[in-house]
């Protein structure tokens, strides 16, 4: 039975309410004992309306502009409810699952995104309802365990030691700004142990650095900004031609960094970059961050779907780091979020922990093992568990099968784009991304050849029939294919380049069409 209110949209005063009691009608929202049967028919009906659309959707999107969609918003009061959840689902769908984009369908081929699994659909419903937090064991009990059996099993996987640990996180952003506070914070230790005048932190963040590959993702120079460093503490690393940190560029900057009294407070390798999939040569890095004591951090937010693949020797070295980010929620095909950061000295985590007398008191006799004691974060979804299901339900291996499945067929793509002359390539892929672009007529200028690329992307998105990302290599404009989808095939590969090359095709006659202005 819909919930009904009062016709103006205001509840009407209830007469048999106490002062200080909401009333029947605001309680019956409520997810307890008595509203277990609304729950069971709302859900179920929200989840049939979205199972329709699943059934239903032709098109990765709909190409809908922004005008377009902020359109249907016009007649939207917040302060008007509607007090059905029929009538709520109807109206969402018309703002929101009309126009959404969609990551399981076949060609869309952008971003980082996944289609998920169903267990750990199963999971985000159940951890949604519950609510529990992670924070401290009396919020949580068994979800506590959960999420450090699967801390425990990552790191296995990972072969971290000799003492590991670590704690979910809401991404791979998160995971490196706490793996670089861990890093700043243990080597403003290291210069006070060597330093007899013990200088205070302040003195002592001007000279630290952080070395990565140029190819890296942006969070790294943002969290060094927060960690007060500020960007230019960012020393890029120059790479291969196949995007990987060069270990004689770090090298060098090790040495620079030595010569110059700066202390590498960390080197962030990286397996598995945004835009090319790269994964830097990950034992040489380590060797040089043993001979200069530099903190190594592996941001395997993108590669970590390797633990579970044949492909699993492409992470070796990464056992060797003193911590490593994962992105479940990339190639673990989980719903976002669902992230974690490891160490390799579970001691390293007393950076992250701070007492507070109401949630986790420093005097506690038992000792309960609350998990803000590892956290950047307070509050904190039980996203585990999405995790948790899958294995339980499909294991580790189903999970690699379907993540080898899309870098076999980033493999195969790379093949037919570079067998295409309409196409120029960069670099063959170790994972599943490919940044390409379409080539005008040999005479095109790159300005020219930049204009026809972006335009073709963009008009692509906005038929609907597929969604692919772009990116620029050495300034120049350039698009890219993420493959994250096992469903997708060689014929949705084939299909979208075609759409590319009409597209491009059309924009580069429009531009040549076009009057030049002397």
């Amino acid at each position: 039975m819909a919930l009904l209110g009062h016709p103006d949209g205001d509840y009407p005063p209830d007469p048999h309410t106490p002062p200080g009691t909401a009333s029947p009608a605001a309680r019956a929202h409520l997810l307890n004992d008595r509203t277990t049967r609304t729950y069971q028919r709302v859900v179920t009906e929200g989840v049939e309306r979205v199972a329709h659309r699943f059934a239903s959707v032709t098109h990765p999107a709909t190409g809908a502009s922004v005008a377009e969609v902020a359109a249907e918003f016009a007649d939207v009061d917040l302060d008007r409810p509607l007090h059905d959840s029929r009538r709520a689902l109807e109206e969402l769908e018309r703002l929101y699952l009309r126009d959404a984009v969609y990551f399981h369908h076949p060609r869309y081929l952008a971003h980082l995104n996944c289609p998920i699994v169903i267990p750990a659909v199963l999971g985000e419903a159940v951890l949604s309802a519950v609510n529990s937090s992670l924070d401290t064991w009396d919020q949580s009990t068994g979800a506590t365990l959960i999420e450090r059996q699967l801390v425990e099993w990552t790191a296995r996987r990972i072969g971290l030691g000799p003492n590991p640990d670590g704690v979910f996180t809401s991404g791979g952003t998160q995971s490196n700004l706490q793996a670089l506070l861990l890093a700043r914070d243990e080597a403003c230790a290291g210069v006070r142990r060597h330093t007899p005048s013990l200088p205070r932190t302040s003195e002592i963040l001007p000279r630290l650095r952080v070395l990565t590959s140029e190819c890296a993702h942006f969070s790294v120079a943002k969290s060094a900004a927060l960690l007060g460093l500020g960007y230019d503490a960012v020393v890029p690393v120059p790479t291969d031609a196949d995007k990987r940190m060069l270990p004689e560029g770090l090298a060098a900057e090790l040495e620079r960094c030595h010569r110059d009294g700066l202390v590498p407070m960390a080197v962030v390798a990286t397996a598995g970059t945004t835009d090319f999939g790269s994964i830097d040569p990950l034992e040489e890095v380590a060797d040089l961050c043993r001979r200069f004591g530099a903190w190594l951090h592996v941001d395997a937010a993108y590669g970590c779907g390797l633990l579970v693949s044949r492909r699993r020797h492409l992470l070796d070295g990464a056992e060797r780091a003193d911590s490593v980010t994962v992105d479940f929620h990339k190639s673990f095909f989980q719903p976002v979020s669902s992230s974690a950061v490891l160490v390799g000295d579970r001691a390293t985590l007393r950076h992250a922990t701070y007492h507070a007398d109401y949630l986790n008191p420093e005097d506690t006799a038992d000792r309960v093992p609350n998990q803000v004691d590892k956290s950047i974060q307070t509050t904190r979804r039980f996203d585990a568990l999405k995790l948790w299901l899958t294995l339980r339900v499909m294991g580790a291996g189903a999970v690699g099968e379907l993540f080898d499945a899309v870098v076999d067929r980033a493999d195969e793509a790379w093949t037919m784009i570079e067998d295409d002359p309409r196409f120029e390539i960069v670099t063959r892929p170790q994972l599943s991304t490919l940044v390409f672009r379409y080539l005008p007529r040999a005479d095109a200028t790159p300005e020219l050849c930049d204009r026809v690329n972006r335009r073709a992307r963009q008009t692509l998105f906005e038929s609907g029939l597929a969604v692919v990302a772009a990116t620029t290599v050495a300034g120049r404009q350039y698009l890219k294919f993420t493959l994250l989808n096992p469903e997708t095939s060689t014929h949705d590969i084939t299909a979208v380049l075609e759409l590319i090359a009409e597209h491009a095709a059309l924009a580069e006659s429009e531009e040549l069409s076009r009057p030049r202005v002397s």
